[in-house]
């Protein structure tokens, strides 16, 4: 039945032609959850065992690489990221493993070491400042940054690490010194680039510009060479880009679950692969993807607003009449997929969830009706009004324990009615 359904929808988002993506190659996901996620100035640092769930649950819903640390910090990074790295190991994940590092042989030298002693190659994402409001604050040179970058990604592919070269604050550099450096890096044996809106500048346009660049530059250099877009969310930009770097020719995106990170945060990871499902870019199974953002929630004491979109407490809930009616005539029809959509955007089902109707002051009585229903308790005139007007006598959504009340309350009553007396 449902087949015969999609109709029911005209989709504006496809009606006319859709930006198609540059390339044919598969969409790779980086998750910086375990590193530049851990830079948010409010969050709580997870527990080495929360680290691994974390990993497992980046290898659930398809994520290609993970960064699980920056070494160079010190010894108990590196004690964290060779946990990590071993997990991979053990327990056979398909995700694969990259460490940040900045341009220098000493955070180089422990992935390399991490490397040889777990067994697998550990990506070094060797990163510098490129702009030239960085260069002036820092007092570089443009000689030395490239200087630097390549005795960097030299001595990391010596090491028999792969290596992606990682330009910050990208979207505020001048294209020459872009195309110097990266041709640089290139040239040095780096098998990646990294694009990076550091600082949260970019515009879609502003992100299609820059990445048609690099394409050219890494295409004159080393057509191999893979492109990678890392984004933030300063201006609340942070998955549109990411879909404007895809649509322009970039392989890999990275994120973060719940978009925690520096500042206002990275990219959100989840909220990108959703809307990349939902525009069949992707195939990722993603019904653990909640499950993964409330547990990173918790573990890093991040709170998870309820309004957040598809994994927020109130993303499927409805207490309002109108909607409510809707969604339970759907539901009368006999057909999910149709309840999933008739006042929702977003078909729950798709994400492991389902849709939800509450009571409360702007419920109609079919609210009270089906949630009766739903659990076990007649449809009983009296029963309903009673449990309608208390909901109009509230300036909130009734919980469950409180209809509950109610109904066990109505129902002591009946009881008590029909019981001869003694």
């Amino acid at each position: 039945m449902d087949e015969n359904l999609h109709d029911l929808i005209y989709d504006w988002n496809i009606a006319t032609e859709r930006p198609a993506r540059a390339g044919r190659r598969k969409i790779e996901f980086d998750d910086e959850t375990l590193r530049d996620g851990l830079q948010l100035p409010s969050v709580t640092d997870p527990t080495l065992d929360e680290k691994v769930r974390i990993l497992h649950f980046m290898n659930a819903i398809g994520v290609d690489s993970a960064d699980i640390g920056l070494p160079g910090a010190g010894p108990h990074v590196q004690r964290s990221v060779e946990r990590l790295a071993r997990e991979i190991v053990d327990q056979k994940l398909r995700v694969a493993a990259n460490c940040a590092a900045r341009t220098h042989e000493n955070d180089i030298r422990p992935i390399a070491e991490i490397s040889q002693r777990v067994g697998i190659p550990i990506e070094a994402c060797t990163f510098i400042g490129s702009s030239p409001i960085r260069q002036f604050a820092e007092e570089w040179d443009l000689d030395w940054i490239i200087e630097q970058s390549t005795k960097a990604v030299r001595f990391a592919t010596a090491e028999g690490l792969p290596v992606m070269y990682v330009t910050e604050d990208t979207t505020r550099a001048k294209p020459e010194d872009v195309e110097k450096l990266y041709t640089a890096a290139i040239d040095a044996g780096a098998k990646r680039i990294c694009v990076c809106d550091t600082v949260g500048h970019a515009t879609p346009w502003g992100v299609r510009n820059l990445i048609h660049f690099v394409r050219q530059i890494a295409s004159a250099a080393n057509p191999e060479v893979k492109i990678d877009w890392h984004g933030h969310s300063d201006r609340g930009l942070g998955v549109i880009n990411s879909i404007a770097a895809l649509e322009a020719g970039a392989d890999r995106v990275h994120g973060c679950a719940m978009g925690i990170g520096e500042r206002v945060g990275n990219t959100p990871i989840d909220l990108l692969m959703v809307n990349l499902k939902l525009m069949g870019w992707i195939d990722n199974d993603l019904t653990q993807l909640p499950e993964y953002v409330h547990f990173v929630s918790n573990a890093t004491k991040v709170p998870l607003p309820d309004q957040y979109p598809v994994i927020g407490r109130d993303a499927f809930r409805t207490g309002t009449g109108v909607h409510a009616a809707a969604i339970i005539k759907a539901k009368k029809k006999g057909s999910e997929w149709l309840a999933d959509r008739v006042y929702s955007g977003v078909p729950a089902g798709m994400f492991g969830l389902q849709q939800i109707i509450e009571v409360g002051p702007m419920s109609g009585l079919s609210n009270v009706i089906y949630w009766l229903a739903t659990h076990g308790y007649p449809q009983e005139d009296s029963l309903v009004k009673e449990i309608f007007q208390r909901a109009k006598s509230t300036n909130r959504i009734l919980t469950d324990e409180e209809l509950h009340s109610i109904a066990h309350r109505w129902r002591d009553t009946q009881s008590s009615v029909l019981s001869p007396q003694s």
